[in-house]
């Protein structure tokens, strides 16, 4: 059984508004969320448990979990459809293809699911408009520059970041029983994304220099796949973030996995190296991934 947890958020109403759907499945969580510039509470609403339901399979057994009167009665109880059509058409398509529940629930009442999903929700909405928005490491000329943060304030703040390599089952195999003939891969590998993590600002030209708390690498075989899972962790008390520090950690671990067996494994491919979490700074928290 699949359980989605959805909300939807509007500052104005119509006004900028975000959407947000909570995924757990197999004891695993996922999040989803996006904005809209001008829209209403309604729509978003409805974007949520589309956007839900869409990331799951179909023929899927899900109950999807929403505060919305408005949704779920229309889903469940026949109110009328007067408004936003396209997105009713969305939504009666998703169902179709999945056996599902609609489960209303009251807001703000300590359900953790909808709780994530609200905050999710409620930040996206309150993001800066796209019009609004400038790179940063940009000047009014256009010219490269390094952003200032000379006034604001040391907080601490976290990263996580992660990326794939995937490679042949007997190229894995050699790696973890140690055979390779440039020596113990993971363990070379752990020190050099720990080592690139520190030099980010020297590899990066706009990054700023900060100091790092704590980076940790993990390396995780995944034998049914056919690879290496990496994850990075960067901590620092610093005036700005360690998201590239985090994503450094994990692209110098995964080139040098690629080195040390490239010999015997010409095919390994390097993948999905992204951001998952951030807390800490102005922008607030932000997760992207269990």
């Amino acid at each position: 059984m699949i359980h989605i947890y959805t909300d939807g958020s509007c500052l104005g109403n119509p006004g900028p508004g975000g959407w947000a759907a909570v995924i757990q499945q197999d004891g695993n969580k996922r999040s989803l969320a996006g904005r809209e510039e001008q829209t209403t509470n309604n729509r978003m609403e409805l974007l949520a448990a589309i956007k839900g339901l869409e990331a799951i399979p179909d023929g899927a057994e899900v109950t999807l979990f929403s505060d919305s009167q408005y949704m779920v009665n229309t889903m469940t109880r026949g109110w009328k459809r007067n408004a936003n059509q396209d997105l009713w058409t969305r939504l009666d398509a998703a169902v179709e293809r999945r056996r599902i529940k609609f489960q209303w629930v009251r807001g703000h009442v300590g359900n953790t699911g909808n709780e994530e999903a609200n905050a999710l929700a409620t930040m996206q909405a309150g993001l800066p408009h796209e019009k609004e928005k400038a790179l940063s490491h940009l000047d009014a000329q256009g010219r490269a520059r390094m952003v200032d943060v000379g006034e604001k304030e040391p907080t601490a703040r976290v990263a996580v970041a992660r990326g794939t390599v995937r490679m042949k089952p007997e190229t894995l195999r050699l790696i973890q029983q140690g055979q390779m003939e440039k020596g113990d891969v993971l363990a070379v590998a752990r020190i050099a994304g720990i080592m690139g993590a520190k030099k980010t600002s020297e590899l990066v030209p706009l990054c700023h220099p900060i100091p790092i708390d704590q980076v940790t690498v993990e390396l995780e075989p995944d034998e049914a796949q056919g690879a290496i899972q990496i994850t990075a962790t960067a901590r620092t008390t610093a005036k700005t973030g360690v998201e590239m520090e985090a994503l450094t950690a994990v692209s110098v671990a995964a080139l040098t996995i690629y080195d040390m067996a490239k010999a015997v494994d010409r095919g390994m491919r390097i993948e999905g190296i992204r951001l998952v979490s951030k807390r800490g700074g102005q922008s607030g928290d932000i997760l992207l991934e269990q």
